[in-house]
């Protein structure tokens, strides 16, 4: 059977560590306040590094490793919700900086799903064939969407990208098993960061500012919707594969919260130990984090060929979406 291959992984992390003691410089919290609520205890900030500049460094380490030519790609897929600019897309910038000159080039936006959706529209783009060599990377600079003041979002937030190389698998030995992706615009409000108003007038006054809203969520609401629906998905997803959830031996979920994923494996009976964290090094990085943990866990031999992982994605849309792999 025809299937789909991670072929390689890569991340990258700017150099500046803002640890917890830091940040009550800026506003009212503490290391414990920060600790014992998220897990987090440092984030790293990209200072002068835009995310297409972290997906580049990300897609240049996956040439190199794999040994692939930039050429040689036919797509790149950048999952942000923090891109450089409305147009170009972060995508395009990344494949100029390549010189990938036969690849084409779009963004995803799912927010903190952003990589897992970013998966899905890879993967069918390789099994209709329209593709053969695919590049999909998650990349964020959030440091740059969020309101410095705010404890209750500002503590959450690091900036990061990571990526995978894609291709077709003929042996079947590895194998996309299954896909669940949910969107529940309803609660749209509930999550959003750079809300762009339309104007209010026109022809608009000169003096008429136009500002970008920093990030703003509802802490209780995302937190009842993640351990809510992320079972739910996985489970849904698990039918599709016609496995058991207990199969699964790796689970790669969003580092949102620490207290999220403890909440997630108790909800569905699996052991804490099945689901690896590094949300304590990087904060929340949205896109970026599935894909950092995965590579992590690779290099590190945590995951090995032949692994059935899931990687859960969940966030601002609001948006949940699953891929079980056989790696």
């Amino acid at each position: 059977m025809e299937n789909i291959k991670i072929i390689q992984t890569a991340h990258y992390i700017p150099e500046k560590a803002v640890f917890n003691a830091e940040l009550t410089k800026l506003m009212d919290t503490s290391d414990e306040w920060i600790s014992s609520r998220t897990g987090i205890k440092k984030r790293n900030i990209s200072i002068g590094e835009n995310t297409s500049d972290l997906c580049t460094h990300v897609a240049e380490d996956l040439l190199v490793k794999s040994g692939w030519k930039a050429d040689e790609l036919d797509l790149i897929v950048v999952a942000t919700m923090s891109p450089d600019s409305y147009t170009p897309a972060t995508a395009a910038i990344v494949q100029g900086n390549l010189q990938a000159s036969n690849a084409f080039a779009f963004d995803v936006s799912a927010a903190c799903s952003g990589f897992a959706y970013a998966f899905e529209v890879a993967s069918q783009f390789l099994l209709t064939k329209r593709c053969c060599k695919v590049m999909v990377i998650g990349g964020e600079t959030l440091s740059k969407v969020v309101d410095w003041s705010d404890r209750a979002t500002a503590v959450l937030f690091g900036d990061g990208a990571a990526g995978v190389l894609l291709a077709t698998d003929q042996t079947g030995k590895s194998q996309i098993l299954a896909s669940d992706l949910q969107t529940f615009g309803a609660d749209c409000d509930k999550l959003s960061a750079g809300v762009n108003n339309a104007l209010s007038e026109f022809p608009p006054k000169l003096s008429e500012r136009r500002e970008i809203s920093a990030f703003k969520m509802d802490g209780r609401a995302v937190y009842s919707f993640a351990t809510r629906e992320v079972p739910l998905s996985l489970q849904r997803a698990c039918e599709k594969a016609q496995i058991d959830v207990a199969q699964i031996d790796v689970f790669i979920l969003h580092q949102a919260n620490e207290r999220i994923i403890k909440t997630i494996s108790k909800r569905l009976r699996i052991p804490l130990s099945k689901f690896p964290v590094n949300i304590n090094h990087y904060g929340n990085t949205s896109a970026a984090s599935e894909p950092i943990l995965l590579d992590e866990l690779i290099a590190s031999q945590r995951i090995k060929r032949g692994d059935v992982v899931a990687l859960v994605g969940f966030g601002g849309g609001l948006t949940v979406g699953t891929q079980i792999i056989k790696y």
